[in-house]
Protein backbone atom coordinates (compact mmCIF):
# COMPACT_ATOMS: atom_id res chain seq x y z
CA UNK A 1 0.00 0.00 0.00
CA UNK A 2 2.83 2.44 0.87
CA UNK A 3 4.76 1.44 -2.28
CA UNK A 4 1.67 2.22 -4.29
CA UNK A 5 1.49 5.57 -2.61
CA UNK A 6 5.35 6.68 -3.30
CA UNK A 7 4.85 5.37 -7.23
CA UNK A 8 1.76 7.61 -7.51
CA UNK A 9 3.26 10.21 -5.99
CA UNK A 10 6.55 9.86 -8.34
CA UNK A 11 4.53 9.58 -11.66
CA UNK A 12 2.49 12.56 -10.21
CA UNK A 13 5.53 14.26 -9.49
CA UNK A 14 6.66 13.50 -12.99
CA UNK A 15 4.36 14.98 -14.82
CA UNK A 16 3.54 17.96 -12.34
CA UNK A 17 7.66 19.38 -12.57
CA UNK A 18 8.19 19.25 -16.47
CA UNK A 19 4.72 20.76 -17.00
CA UNK A 20 5.23 23.70 -14.39
CA UNK A 21 9.06 24.38 -16.14
CA UNK A 22 6.65 24.44 -19.36
CA UNK A 23 3.96 27.21 -18.23
CA UNK A 24 7.19 29.25 -16.80
CA UNK A 25 9.02 29.07 -20.64
CA UNK A 26 5.61 29.51 -22.34
CA UNK A 27 5.98 32.83 -20.67
CA UNK A 28 9.16 33.78 -21.66
CA UNK A 29 8.15 32.11 -25.17
CA UNK A 30 5.58 35.20 -25.25
CA UNK A 31 7.28 37.84 -24.42
CA UNK A 32 10.37 37.12 -26.98
CA UNK A 33 7.35 36.71 -29.92
CA UNK A 34 5.81 39.60 -29.20
CA UNK A 35 8.90 41.41 -28.98
CA UNK A 36 10.11 40.02 -32.37
CA UNK A 37 6.92 41.19 -33.71
CA UNK A 38 7.33 45.00 -31.90
CA UNK A 39 10.76 45.25 -32.78
CA UNK A 40 11.92 44.63 -29.25
CA UNK A 41 14.34 42.87 -27.91
CA UNK A 42 12.44 41.19 -25.14
CA UNK A 43 13.85 39.74 -21.48
CA UNK A 44 17.35 39.40 -22.57
CA UNK A 45 19.92 39.86 -19.08
CA UNK A 46 19.10 37.40 -17.02
CA UNK A 47 20.44 34.13 -18.07
CA UNK A 48 21.70 33.55 -21.75
CA UNK A 49 19.53 34.47 -24.27
CA UNK A 50 17.32 35.73 -21.24
CA UNK A 51 16.34 32.24 -20.48
CA UNK A 52 16.67 32.37 -16.61
CA UNK A 53 13.95 35.36 -16.72
CA UNK A 54 10.93 32.88 -15.75
CA UNK A 55 13.18 32.06 -12.74
CA UNK A 56 13.96 35.56 -12.15
CA UNK A 57 9.97 36.32 -11.90
CA UNK A 58 9.08 33.29 -9.55
CA UNK A 59 11.66 34.41 -6.89
CA UNK A 60 10.48 38.34 -6.88
CA UNK A 61 7.11 37.06 -6.62
CA UNK A 62 7.89 34.83 -4.15
CA UNK A 63 9.97 37.36 -1.70
CA UNK A 64 7.36 39.77 -2.40
CA UNK A 65 4.82 40.42 0.59
CA UNK A 66 1.58 39.04 0.20
CA UNK A 67 -1.46 41.90 0.77
CA UNK A 68 -4.18 40.61 1.93
CA UNK A 69 -7.88 43.70 1.88
CA UNK A 70 -8.68 44.41 5.28
CA UNK A 71 -12.28 43.65 4.06
CA UNK A 72 -11.84 40.74 2.11
CA UNK A 73 -12.83 37.20 3.29
CA UNK A 74 -9.99 36.02 4.64
CA UNK A 75 -10.51 32.11 4.19
CA UNK A 76 -12.14 32.40 0.57
CA UNK A 77 -9.52 35.21 -0.86
CA UNK A 78 -6.76 32.90 -0.29
CA UNK A 79 -8.64 29.56 -1.40
CA UNK A 80 -9.14 30.21 -4.12
CA UNK A 81 -6.40 30.86 -6.15
CA UNK A 82 -5.62 27.60 -4.89
CA UNK A 83 -9.19 25.88 -6.45
CA UNK A 84 -8.08 27.97 -9.77
CA UNK A 85 -5.16 26.14 -9.81
CA UNK A 86 -5.67 22.64 -8.59
CA UNK A 87 -8.06 22.50 -11.41
CA UNK A 88 -6.21 23.72 -14.31
CA UNK A 89 -3.13 20.88 -13.08
CA UNK A 90 -6.09 18.64 -12.92
CA UNK A 91 -6.98 17.96 -16.18
CA UNK A 92 -3.68 17.16 -17.01
CA UNK A 93 -3.72 13.59 -16.05
CA UNK A 94 -5.27 12.51 -18.88
CA UNK A 95 -3.22 14.57 -21.47
CA UNK A 96 -1.51 11.53 -23.67
CA UNK A 97 2.11 13.42 -24.64
CA UNK A 98 3.28 10.27 -26.77
CA UNK A 99 2.34 5.89 -27.04
CA UNK A 100 2.07 4.84 -23.33
CA UNK A 101 3.55 8.10 -21.78
CA UNK A 102 -0.22 9.24 -20.20
CA UNK A 103 -0.69 9.38 -15.90
CA UNK A 104 -4.45 7.78 -16.55
CA UNK A 105 -6.00 6.37 -19.92
CA UNK A 106 -9.12 6.57 -18.76
CA UNK A 107 -12.15 5.68 -21.78
CA UNK A 108 -14.02 9.08 -20.65
CA UNK A 109 -10.94 11.12 -21.24
CA UNK A 110 -12.89 14.08 -23.42
CA UNK A 111 -15.79 13.75 -21.20
CA UNK A 112 -13.24 14.41 -17.84
CA UNK A 113 -11.41 17.16 -19.65
CA UNK A 114 -14.35 19.17 -20.05
CA UNK A 115 -16.02 18.21 -16.56
CA UNK A 116 -12.75 19.70 -15.03
CA UNK A 117 -11.87 22.50 -16.89
CA UNK A 118 -15.67 24.02 -16.56
CA UNK A 119 -14.75 23.04 -12.66
CA UNK A 120 -12.22 26.42 -12.90
CA UNK A 121 -15.20 29.23 -13.09
CA UNK A 122 -15.73 28.04 -8.90
CA UNK A 123 -12.21 29.86 -8.37
CA UNK A 124 -12.49 32.54 -10.22
CA UNK A 125 -15.86 33.51 -8.63
CA UNK A 126 -14.69 32.91 -5.58
CA UNK A 127 -11.92 35.80 -5.47
CA UNK A 128 -14.00 38.08 -7.15
CA UNK A 129 -16.19 37.55 -4.47
CA UNK A 130 -14.36 37.42 -1.58
CA UNK A 131 -12.22 40.35 -2.51
CA UNK A 132 -15.38 42.87 -2.07
CA UNK A 133 -13.90 45.20 -4.23
CA UNK A 134 -16.47 46.29 -7.52
CA UNK A 135 -13.67 45.78 -9.85
CA UNK A 136 -12.78 42.57 -8.85
CA UNK A 137 -16.35 41.52 -8.80
CA UNK A 138 -17.31 42.83 -12.19
CA UNK A 139 -14.16 40.86 -13.66
CA UNK A 140 -15.08 37.71 -12.52
CA UNK A 141 -18.36 37.88 -13.63
CA UNK A 142 -17.17 39.10 -16.71
CA UNK A 143 -14.83 35.63 -16.75
CA UNK A 144 -17.33 33.16 -15.43
CA UNK A 145 -19.92 34.54 -18.24
CA UNK A 146 -17.26 33.91 -21.01
CA UNK A 147 -15.94 30.94 -19.60
CA UNK A 148 -19.50 29.14 -19.96
CA UNK A 149 -20.77 30.61 -22.76
CA UNK A 150 -17.44 29.74 -25.01
CA UNK A 151 -17.32 26.12 -22.97
CA UNK A 152 -20.47 25.06 -24.93
CA UNK A 153 -18.93 26.05 -28.64
CA UNK A 154 -16.07 23.89 -27.34
CA UNK A 155 -18.39 20.90 -26.52
CA UNK A 156 -20.39 21.18 -29.47
CA UNK A 157 -17.14 21.61 -31.86
CA UNK A 158 -15.51 18.15 -30.06
CA UNK A 159 -18.64 16.29 -30.58
CA UNK A 160 -17.86 16.19 -34.30
CA UNK A 161 -14.60 14.45 -33.68
CA UNK A 162 -16.46 11.82 -30.88
CA UNK A 163 -18.90 11.05 -33.62
CA UNK A 164 -16.47 10.72 -36.44
CA UNK A 165 -14.03 8.48 -34.04
CA UNK A 166 -16.70 7.00 -32.16
CA UNK A 167 -14.44 6.96 -29.01
CA UNK A 168 -14.32 9.46 -25.92
CA UNK A 169 -10.34 8.26 -25.34
CA UNK A 170 -7.80 10.51 -26.30
CA UNK A 171 -5.39 7.86 -27.30
CA UNK A 172 -8.34 6.38 -30.04
CA UNK A 173 -8.58 9.51 -31.06
CA UNK A 174 -5.25 9.86 -31.83
CA UNK A 175 -4.79 6.37 -33.16
CA UNK A 176 -7.84 7.20 -35.77
CA UNK A 177 -5.92 9.66 -37.07
CA UNK A 178 -3.18 7.56 -38.23
CA UNK A 179 -5.37 4.91 -39.78
CA UNK A 180 -7.29 7.97 -41.61
CA UNK A 181 -5.58 11.69 -41.64
CA UNK A 182 -5.06 14.35 -39.45
CA UNK A 183 -8.59 15.51 -38.53
CA UNK A 184 -7.78 19.54 -39.30
CA UNK A 185 -7.87 18.62 -42.91
CA UNK A 186 -11.42 17.28 -43.13
CA UNK A 187 -12.46 19.44 -40.05
CA UNK A 188 -10.67 22.74 -41.24
CA UNK A 189 -13.59 25.04 -40.07
CA UNK A 190 -14.28 23.03 -37.02
CA UNK A 191 -10.59 23.39 -35.86
CA UNK A 192 -10.97 27.27 -36.32
CA UNK A 193 -14.31 27.15 -33.97
CA UNK A 194 -11.98 25.42 -31.69
CA UNK A 195 -9.18 27.93 -31.52
CA UNK A 196 -11.52 30.74 -31.41
CA UNK A 197 -13.57 29.70 -28.51
CA UNK A 198 -9.92 28.35 -26.52
CA UNK A 199 -9.19 31.52 -27.18
CA UNK A 200 -12.15 32.86 -25.36
CA UNK A 201 -12.22 30.45 -22.99
CA UNK A 202 -8.43 30.85 -21.45
CA UNK A 203 -9.56 34.85 -21.53
CA UNK A 204 -6.66 35.25 -23.60
CA UNK A 205 -6.62 38.67 -26.40
CA UNK A 206 -8.69 39.45 -28.39
CA UNK A 207 -10.84 38.71 -25.91
CA UNK A 208 -9.62 39.48 -22.79
CA UNK A 209 -12.19 40.83 -21.55
CA UNK A 210 -11.95 39.84 -18.04
CA UNK A 211 -8.67 41.37 -17.61
CA UNK A 212 -9.29 44.55 -19.46
CA UNK A 213 -6.79 47.26 -18.00
CA UNK A 214 -8.49 50.02 -19.50
CA UNK A 215 -11.66 49.55 -17.42
CA UNK A 216 -11.01 46.72 -14.55
CA UNK A 217 -7.12 47.46 -14.13
CA UNK A 218 -6.87 43.84 -13.66
CA UNK A 219 -9.82 41.91 -13.19
CA UNK A 220 -11.10 39.35 -10.60
CA UNK A 221 -7.24 39.02 -9.23
CA UNK A 222 -6.79 43.03 -9.09
CA UNK A 223 -6.26 42.59 -5.21
CA UNK A 224 -3.81 39.87 -5.02
CA UNK A 225 0.22 39.98 -5.04
CA UNK A 226 3.01 38.10 -4.72
CA UNK A 227 2.53 33.68 -5.07
CA UNK A 228 -1.37 34.48 -4.41
CA UNK A 229 -1.09 36.16 -8.01
CA UNK A 230 1.40 33.71 -9.10
CA UNK A 231 -1.04 31.14 -8.52
CA UNK A 232 -3.88 32.56 -10.98
CA UNK A 233 -1.14 33.42 -13.42
CA UNK A 234 0.32 29.90 -13.69
CA UNK A 235 -3.50 28.50 -13.66
CA UNK A 236 -3.84 30.95 -16.55
CA UNK A 237 -0.74 29.86 -18.79
CA UNK A 238 -1.70 25.98 -17.94
CA UNK A 239 -5.06 26.26 -19.22
CA UNK A 240 -3.92 27.94 -22.36
CA UNK A 241 -1.26 25.02 -22.91
CA UNK A 242 -3.72 22.52 -22.15
CA UNK A 243 -6.17 24.24 -24.15
CA UNK A 244 -3.24 23.71 -27.21
CA UNK A 245 -2.47 20.39 -26.22
CA UNK A 246 -6.20 19.59 -27.40
CA UNK A 247 -5.75 21.42 -30.38
CA UNK A 248 -2.95 19.01 -30.95
CA UNK A 249 -4.55 16.17 -30.21
CA UNK A 250 -8.00 16.60 -31.67
CA UNK A 251 -6.58 18.13 -35.35
CA UNK A 252 -3.06 17.46 -35.31
CA UNK A 253 -2.55 13.97 -34.70
CA UNK A 254 -1.24 14.02 -31.52
CA UNK A 255 2.09 12.46 -31.12
CA UNK A 256 2.06 10.74 -34.06
CA UNK A 257 4.46 9.72 -35.73
CA UNK A 258 5.55 8.24 -32.35
CA UNK A 259 7.69 10.97 -30.42
CA UNK A 260 7.23 13.22 -27.85
CA UNK A 261 9.15 15.48 -29.62
CA UNK A 262 6.69 15.74 -32.11
CA UNK A 263 3.77 16.10 -30.09
CA UNK A 264 6.04 19.00 -28.81
CA UNK A 265 6.56 20.74 -31.71
CA UNK A 266 2.81 20.91 -32.67
CA UNK A 267 2.07 22.45 -29.32
CA UNK A 268 4.56 24.98 -29.88
CA UNK A 269 3.09 25.79 -33.22
CA UNK A 270 -0.42 26.09 -31.81
CA UNK A 271 1.15 28.49 -29.09
CA UNK A 272 2.58 30.43 -31.47
CA UNK A 273 -0.55 31.16 -33.14
CA UNK A 274 -2.03 32.15 -29.55
CA UNK A 275 0.73 34.37 -29.09
CA UNK A 276 0.38 35.78 -32.93
CA UNK A 277 -3.28 36.72 -32.52
CA UNK A 278 -2.27 38.64 -28.91
CA UNK A 279 0.14 40.58 -31.22
CA UNK A 280 -2.20 41.24 -34.16
CA UNK A 281 -5.58 41.25 -33.56
CA UNK A 282 -7.33 44.31 -30.83
CA UNK A 283 -9.73 43.81 -27.74
CA UNK A 284 -13.50 42.76 -28.76
CA UNK A 285 -16.02 44.65 -27.14
CA UNK A 286 -18.07 42.57 -24.61
CA UNK A 287 -21.55 42.65 -27.01
CA UNK A 288 -19.54 41.40 -29.53
CA UNK A 289 -18.13 38.78 -27.37
CA UNK A 290 -21.39 37.33 -26.72
CA UNK A 291 -22.78 37.64 -30.02
CA UNK A 292 -19.86 35.70 -31.18
CA UNK A 293 -20.38 33.18 -29.25
CA UNK A 294 -23.90 32.54 -29.01
CA UNK A 295 -25.30 33.94 -31.97
CA UNK A 296 -22.27 32.42 -34.68
CA UNK A 297 -20.22 29.34 -33.65
CA UNK A 298 -23.44 28.08 -31.43
CA UNK A 299 -25.58 28.03 -34.63
CA UNK A 300 -22.43 27.00 -36.93
CA UNK A 301 -21.36 24.61 -34.27
CA UNK A 302 -24.51 22.76 -33.95
CA UNK A 303 -25.37 23.00 -37.72
CA UNK A 304 -22.14 21.25 -38.52
CA UNK A 305 -22.90 18.47 -35.73
CA UNK A 306 -26.28 17.96 -37.96
CA UNK A 307 -24.15 18.02 -41.25
CA UNK A 308 -21.72 15.57 -39.98
CA UNK A 309 -24.00 13.05 -38.04
CA UNK A 310 -26.09 12.98 -41.55
CA UNK A 311 -22.81 12.34 -43.85
CA UNK A 312 -21.94 8.83 -41.50
CA UNK A 313 -25.43 7.86 -41.70
CA UNK A 314 -25.45 8.26 -45.60
CA UNK A 315 -22.30 6.40 -45.88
Amino acid sequence: MVFECVLIFLKSLSLLLPLLIAIAYLTLIERKVIASMQRRKGPNVIGFFGLLQPFADVLKLMIKETVIPSVSNRVIFLVAPVITLFFSLLSWVVIPVAYGKVLSDIDLGVLYVLAVSSLGVYGIILSGWSSNSRYAFLGSLRSTAQMVSYEISIALVIINILLCTQSLNLSSIVWFQQIATWLVFPFLVVSVMFFISALAETNRPPFDLPEAEAELVAGYFVEYSSMTFALFFVAEYGSILLMCCNFTIFFLGGWLPFSVTVFSVKVLVVVFAFVWVRAAFPRYRYDQLMRLGWKILLPLSLAHIVFISGVLMLF
